[in-house]
């Protein structure tokens, strides 16, 4: 059972690595690597999870709000917008990551949440958000504007952060810019993708809970959710305040940096 500094570190690392394209759980094994701490619990995971899903709907929420009242005018007989086609593309973008969690989640933590998977998938992800970020950056065509097809896209790549060491906004985003969204753009539509894919796995830990039916510090979850979604509310802001400043290379370098510690920590 961690405690109370342990519960308060983990929860700034959910929060800040949930949307930073470096990959939580690259970051989230290290603790227990090196300092030896013992496995957060289900129910921990669970309150993380929720608070980074609170925050990015409180970021996104006037958006949310525009997009939900234009789809449900659309199904019931309005004029399809912006807003409504966006709404579409979330629901079919979030299908394939939503069909492979169902069916090989468990195969997936059995064989691919290993030291030499993590580091690996940091390492060839991060250089992919270079190539893709440095394209974006001399490319001289418009940006090109999210359409269905752009967004099944970024979908199926989506699928692939089930994989350790990915990171779901780090693919999403390099999908994104590879299609020749801008760099607003991208982030925007990775983090409007992830609240659908971080409640469904809430709601399978939550199941997965209730079945344990384990004993609970529900303080100590309170607290947790309360960091990760502060944290999670702040990176957020900062980071699309400074994406167009500084671009995605510092996130790459620091996952070069990251990918040869964890090689490091393995042969150790």
């Amino acid at each position: 059972m961690i405690d109370w500094y342990q519960a308060f570190v983990l929860a700034v690392l959910q929060g800040l690595t949930e949307f930073l394209p470096i990959s939580s759980s690259a970051h989230l094994v290290i603790p227990s690597l090196i300092l030896d701490w013992p496995d957060q619990g289900l129910a921990f995971d669970v309150a993380v999870h929720v608070g980074t899903l609170l925050a990015v709907v409180g970021y996104y929420r006037n958006d949310l709000s525009n997009i939900l009242w234009a789809w449900t005018s659309s199904l019931t007989g309005g004029t399809s917008t912006d807003d409504s086609k966006l709404a579409w593309y979330i629901i079919w973008a979030t299908i394939p990551a939503a069909f492979l969690g169902l069916v090989g989640r468990d195969f997936i933590a059995a064989e691919f949440r290993t030291l030499p998977v993590i580091a690996t998938t940091t390492l060839i992800f991060g250089l992919l958000l270079g190539f893709a970020d440095r394209g974006s950056r001399i490319s001289q065509r418009p940006a090109v504007r999210i359409s269905l097809a752009v967004a099944l896209i970024i979908g199926f790549a989506q699928a692939i952060a089930l994989v350790p060491g990915v990171s779901r906004s780090g693919i999403t985003i390099t999908a994104a810019l590879l299609m020749g969204l801008s760099r607003q753009d991208s982030a925007r539509f990775s983090f409007l993708l992830s609240i659908p894919i971080i409640a469904s796995a809430g709601a399978l830990k939550s199941w997965d809970l209730y079945l344990s039916a384990v004993s609970v510090d529900w303080l100590m979850l309170a607290g947790g959710a309360l960091i990760s979604g502060t944290t999670a509310y702040l990176c957020i802001a900062v980071f699309l305040r400074l994406l167009d400043r500084i671009g995605m290379m510092p996130f790459v370098y620091y996952r070069i940096v990251l990918a040869l510690g964890l090689y490091l920590l393995w042969l150790a």
